[in-house]
C-alpha cells in the first residue's frame, strides 16, 4: 500500500510495502540540496536503519530535468557575503559537514539504498547517488563533476571513485567537468545498471517487497536493458597519455601536443577554470588514489571545501554564473604558473577544532 508519509515544500517521503522512497522536491532549482534537506534525509536514514519494516530505501527527485543538480550555491555564497566562513555555526561549515555525513551514511548503509540518476546528476547529486549500493540511470542520464569552472572541486567523496576510474579518465573528467551518458557512468563505475526511462513507473512495484542486495539487484535486472554505447572507451589512449601526469602544467603541454580533437575541446574547456581549482582537484584526486577508505577523501573534501568559500574564486565563480550571469568570471591568480605550490598547500591544512570526523 503507497502511504505519503511526509510533504513539504522540499522533501516527499512515501512507504510502499517494505519500501521507503525520498523524493528531492525542488523542481524549479533542478532538486539542489539545502541544508534542511540533508538534514532531514539524514533523521529518515537513521529511523529507518532500526526499523524492521524497512527493507530497502529508494531515492529520486522530482520533475523531468535531474535527480539532482548540486547543493544550494546560491545559500553558500550569500552566507559567505553576510557572515565569517570559518565560523563553527556558519552554513557552509555545517552544510558540507552534514552532507558529507550523509553521503557516507548512504555509502555505509546497512540496507539496500537504490538512487535513480535520471536526468541531470552534478556535485552534491553525485555524492547522494555515487555511494549508493544500487545506481540505476537512464537514457536521459547525464552525470558530471563540473566545480572547477566555478571556482570550486569535484567535492563529495568524488575524488575517490573517480581516481579508481579505468586507467586517467577520472582524472580527465575531475578536471574538465565532462557529463557522463548511461554507458559512460556505467564503465566508469559512477552507476551499476540502465534502465530505460519509460520502465522507471514499474520501479516501485519491482522493489516494494525486498529486503536485500540480492532481490534488489533482481528487480532491477528485469527491468534493464542494453544502454547506448559507450564513448570514452574509444577515446582512452589520449586521456591516458595526457591525463597521466603529476603535474598540471605537463598534463596541459601533452593535450597541446596530442592531435585528437577531444585533446583540443578539453583543452578550450580547462582554460576556462579555475587555475587554482585545476591544480587543487589534480592534487585531491590524486591523493585519493592512496585512501583505504572513503572516509578519507570526505575529510580531505571538507578541508578544501572551507578553503575554498574563504577564498576568491568560489564566490567569484558563483557571482559569475548565477548572480550576475555574465559567465566572465575573474580569477585570482588568473594563469595556472601563478598557482604556487604555497596556495595548494593551504587547501589541505587542518581546520582544527572543524576537521570531520566519521564514527
Amino acid at each position: 500500500m503507497n502511504e505519503t508519509l511526509l510533504r513539504d515544500d522540499d522533501l516527499i517521503v512515501r512507504s510502499d510495502g517494505a519500501l521507503r522512497r525520498i523524493t528531492l522536491n525542488r523542481p524549479q532549482a533542478l532538486n539542489a540540496i539545502t541544508l534542511d534537506m540533508a538534514v532531514a534525509m539524514t533523521a529518515l536514514l537513521l529511523d529507518w536503519q532500526s526499523d524492521s519494516k524497512v527493507g530497502a530505501v529508494l531515492l529520486d527527485g522530482a520533475g523531468d530535468r535531474g535527480f539532482c543538480a548540486g547543493g544550494d550555491i546560491r545559500a553558500l555564497y550569500d552566507a559567505a557575503q553576510s557572515k565569517p566562513t570559518g565560523v563553527a555555526d556558519s552554513l557552509p561549515v555545517r552544510f558540507w559537514a552534514t552532507e558529507y555525513k550523509l553521503n557516507v551514511l548512504i555509502a555505509r548503509y546497512a540496507k539496500p539504498v537504490i538512487v535513480v540518476m535520471d536526468g541531470l546528476v552534478m556535485g552534491g547529486g553525485v555524492g547522494l547517488a555515487a555511494h549508493a549500493a544500487h545506481r540505476v540511470v537512464t537514457e536521459r542520464s547525464a552525470v558530471a563533476m563540473p566545480e572547477v569552472g566555478i571556482g570550486f572541486f569535484p567535492d563529495v567523496g568524488a575524488s575517490f571513485l573517480l581516481a579508481r576510474a579505468p586507467g586517467h579518465i577520472g582524472t580527465y573528467l575531475a578536471l574538465t567537468g565532462q557529463r557522463l551518458g548511461a554507458a559512460d557512468a556505467l564503465s566508469c563505475a559512477l552507476a551499476d545498471i540502465h534502465v530505460p526511462a519509460e520502465r522507471l513507473t514499474k520501479l516501485l512495484a519491482a522493489l516494494a517487497n525486498c529486503r536485500s542486495h540480492d532481490e534488489v539487484r533482481t528487480g532491477l535486472e528485469r527491468l534493464s536493458a542494453a544502454p547506448a554505447p559507450a564513448r570514452l572507451p574509444n577515446e582512452r589512449e589520449w586521456i591516458d597519455a595526457s591525463y597521466g601526469g603529476d603535474v598540471l602544467e605537463e598534463i596541459i603541454a601533452r593535450l597541446r601536443a596530442c592531435r585528437a580533437e577531444g585533446a583540443q575541446v578539453a583543452l578550450e574547456v580547462m582554460g576556462k577554470a579555475s587555475p587554482t581549482s585545476l591544480k587543487v582537484t589534480l592534487r585531491n584526486i590524486r591523493s585519493a588514489a592512496t585512501f583505504e577508505r572513503v572516509e578519507q577523501s570526505f575529510a580531505q573534501d571538507y578541508r578544501i571545501a572551507l578553503a575554498c568559500i574563504a577564498g576568491h574564486d568560489f564566490i567569484e565563480g558563483i557571482r559569475a554564473a548565477i548572480i550576475d550571469k555574465d559567465r566572465m568570471p575573474r580569477w585570482r591568480p588568473e594563469k595556472i604558473e601563478a598557482v604556487t605550490r604555497e596556495i595548494v598547500d593551504r587547501h589541505f591544512r587542518t581546520v582544527g577544532e572543524l576537521e570531520l570526523t566519521f564514527e
